[in-house]
């Protein structure tokens, strides 16, 4: 089905989506996993040393593209890491994180209350610095690349952020994923309704359990064949879709190793750790296509401290949309790739972009010099931990 025009929440039916999650999953129609379990599909161990056969490769790489585009959306893999390789990482996670402790900084979250839980933001760069030994290990991994592969294809990037949730640590909100995951509902509503459609095949949603997650430490609550739903990404947002995923989601114990990937349209969230004292640590593993960068580089923070004297003089004579056009040009319009370690979503989903600092400067009449020092400040805020 083509979609056109723009969704918005008159667009969502509750009825129409239940039509589409309401159905069950038959193993038959994926006769490499092991079984089904709460409408998902698990894929056993020894899958690995199947597909070292090329030829079995893409066959598994094909049943597990169809499995979350028109699947159930999401495919665990049992024993994906072996209990040495995580248990290195974990101790290089938790180093991070004591050190983390000492700065005495909230550390915001997109979905739950910032210093609710434990994050390691850029923990893929921070791995790398901690222990190169074990980054080459844990990411030498052929599951994470079997299945990046499978829904992206080659040259894809890995992104990490390691999440801590303690004893007594609440669920998160119901909710879909970078990109459009990350709006709120009237940015959301803003992005055509192609562009729902093609958000979901730039990313892929991952986690690697670090610990053992039985049910009650509350492992991530997944709404198999939610990704079907078009007007997801505007209906995650509403109460009665809310309500909805709250009385029908499923949770998967996982087992320290297992690996769990999912189509980032899933309406999803991470569960309640109601136990005493597991700590429950994941490893979220966003991967992106490589399609989602430009062509050329483009230095936005020097194109817009050059233009900047010249669109405040001009603003009055542009109009609103005038300079909101020329910021488009100039200056980086969305928020990501940044440093969450410096650059937090507090009180929000998204730091500021660059385009919404240039819109503020304008508004409040900053002069060229206070816009420059921001945007170096900015800039700073967004580079990468390793500099």
């Amino acid at each position: 089905m083509t979609h056109s025009g723009w969704f918005t929440q008159d667009d969502c039916d509750l009825g129409d989506f239940v039509a589409l999650v309401e159905r069950t999953t038959d193993r038959a129609d994926y006769p490499n996993a092991e079984s089904v379990e709460g409408n998902a599909l698990v894929y056993g161990p020894g899958l690995t040393d199947q597909v070292a056969d090329p030829t079995v490769r893409r066959a598994v790489q094909s049943e597990l593209a169809r499995a979350l585009l028109d699947g159930p959306g999401v495919v665990v893999f049992k024993g994906a890491m072996t209990s040495a390789t995580v248990d290195a990482a974990t101790r290089a996670f938790n180093s991070l994180l004591a050190a983390q402790a000492e700065q005495d900084g909230v550390v915001g979250d997109h979905f739950a209350k910032p210093g609710a839980n434990g994050r390691i933001w850029s923990a893929l760069d921070k791995l790398a610095a901690e222990d190169p030994g074990v980054f080459v290990d844990y990411y030498a991994n052929d599951v994470i690349a079997l299945v990046s592969e499978a829904w992206l294809g080659p040259n894809y990037q890995v992104t990490s952020q390691v999440n801590v949730v303690y004893p007594g640590g609440t669920a998160q909100v119901p909710h879909r994923d970078y990109h459009l995951g990350f709006m709120d509902l009237p940015q959301t509503q803003a992005y055509p309704a192609q562009t729902h459609v093609l958000s979901p095949l730039l990313t892929l949603q991952g986690a690697v359990a670090h610990v053992d997650m039985p049910l009650e430490s509350g492992p991530t609550m997944l709404l198999p064949y939610s990704q079907l739903y078009p007007q997801g990404y505007v209906a995650w947002h509403l109460p009665e879709f809310q309500e909805y995923f709250a009385a029908h989601y499923v949770q998967l114990p996982l087992e320290k190793g297992d690996a769990v990937f999912f189509n980032p349209a899933l309406f999803h969230g991470a569960g309640t750790n109601a136990t005493p004292n597991v700590a429950r640590m994941a490893n979220l593993l966003q991967v992106s296509s490589a399609f989602g960068r430009p062509m050329e580089t483009i230095d936005t923070t020097a194109i817009t401290k050059l233009i900047y004297p010249a669109l405040r003089d001009r603003a009055s004579a542009l109009g609103a949309r005038g300079v909101a056009n020329a910021i488009a040009a100039a200056a980086e319009g969305y928020a990501f790739p940044t440093n969450l370690d410096l650059d937090q979503p507090v009180g929000s989903m998204a730091p500021e972009s660059q385009a919404a600092l240039v819109a503020r400067a304008l508004e409040e009449d900053w002069d060229h010099e206070r816009l420059g020092d921001a945007l170096d400040e900015h800039w700073v805020r967004r580079r990468s931990p390793l500099g």
